[in-house]
């Protein structure tokens, strides 16, 4: 018997143009420059005979394999995704793709950029739409206090700016 696993949750389909963009630019590099080249590695390594104990052979019909699931991954990404190009009318609210800078209860000031699931980067600070931080904001305007569970205990936030990428 399997283990019981919940259903998951979808993501929201929003993404931004630039997320769009890349996804664009990684489908067709896998499509149109990796898949090709791996199937010729994979024609070559065929032709040498045995291929039970052919390194080539099986490393390149593994690969061939994630191509497809990330190609397949993408496909129906982009075609699911609704683009987010404009800023929203009322710019003092946050919402999706907006930068909102906070202010925790220690005076520790830090941004974040709320952005679909396929463009989070910890590095950047831009967090998925479907956070439990990124929830709370949103429809907050500017001096507004946010309460949010964390691990670590109940975070208060105070929003200090909104802006939208122009």
């Amino acid at each position: 018997m399997s283990r019981y696993r919940p259903p998951k949750i979808n993501s929201a389909p929003y993404i931004t143009a630039d997320g769009a963009k890349s996804l664009r630019s990684e489908l067709y590099d896998l499509w149109k420059i990796e898949r090709p080249k791996v199937t010729q590695v994979v024609h070559e390594a065929a032709k040498n005979g045995d291929r039970s104990e052919n390194g080539d052979y099986i490393y390149g019909k593994r690969r061939l394999r994630e191509i497809d699931r990330r190609v397949r991954y993408l496909t129906k990404r982009i075609e699911a995704a609704t683009v987010v190009e404009k800023p929203p009318s009322d710019p003092s609210r946050v919402f999706f793709a907006a930068f909102v800078t906070l202010e925790n209860l220690a005076g520790e000031k830090f941004e974040y950029r709320l952005v679909g699931a396929d463009e989070i980067d910890p590095q950047k600070n831009w967090i998925s739409i479907d956070s439990p931080i990124a929830r709370v904001l949103m429809g907050k305007k500017i001096n507004d206090v946010v309460k949010t569970d964390t691990p670590a205990g109940t975070r208060e936030l105070t929003i200090l700016n909104i802006r939208y990428k122009q």
